[in-house]
């Protein structure tokens, strides 16, 4: 894992995934609540999988969906990152930023925290142009914390999520855009 950056906040620590996390993130995958916006949860073979997708990412990129630990509370609550996107979309290809808390963390602003870490890295570090986030149009508590980070919605941009069929009450999704002029301009 040697290259990967560790991003460091007042209270987070966004890192390399170690083999220890995988046991969190498969029992916070397999949560309905924190599963409430996806498919369906995840049996601990698709976690498992999941995670060597995002070591990849982030052994190829140099970036990805780093894991998240709080000092002093927790060795890892989820993750929060970047990640290029390339399903079929008017918006695609991207950089997405993303996040998966378990619900023992959810409202005490760290998501909020580790995605500003990531857009930070990502505008500066990286110099990206612009970093995208989506989620179903119900998904209110990451619309939330999208609005917080400065990002904003244009309802022409909604779209219906290719990977899941007609009728699905999770298809229509919202996008929501920040650009490195606004994120430079904010702080």
């Amino acid at each position: 894992m040697n290259g990967i950056p560790t991003l460091n906040g007042e209270r987070i620590w966004l890192r390399p995934w170690r083999e220890a996390d995988r046991d969190a993130f498969a029992a916070m995958n397999a949560d309905p609540r924190v599963m409430e916006f996806f498919r369906s949860p995840l049996t601990r073979d698709e976690s498992d999988t999941l995670v060597d997708h995002i070591e990849r990412h982030l052994r190829e990129r140099n970036y990805g969906l780093w894991a998240v630990e709080v000092a002093d509370v927790a060795p890892f609550i989820g993750f929060a990152g970047l990640h290029f996107t390339q399903f079929s979309a008017p918006f695609t290809p991207c950089v997405e930023i993303g996040w998966r808390l378990a619900c023992d963390y959810w409202g005490h602003g760290y998501a909020t925290e580790a995605a500003r870490l990531a857009l930070g890295h990502g505008f500066g570090t990286l110099a990206l142009p612009e970093i995208v986030s989506f989620t179903s149009t119900t998904n209110h508590r990451s619309r939330a914390v999208m609005e917080r980070l400065g990002m904003r919605r244009d309802p022409n941009d909604d779209f219906d999520r290719p990977s899941l069929p007609e009728g699905h009450p999770l298809r229509r999704h919202v996008l929501y855009r920040l650009d490195s002029g606004s994120y430079f301009g904010r702080r």
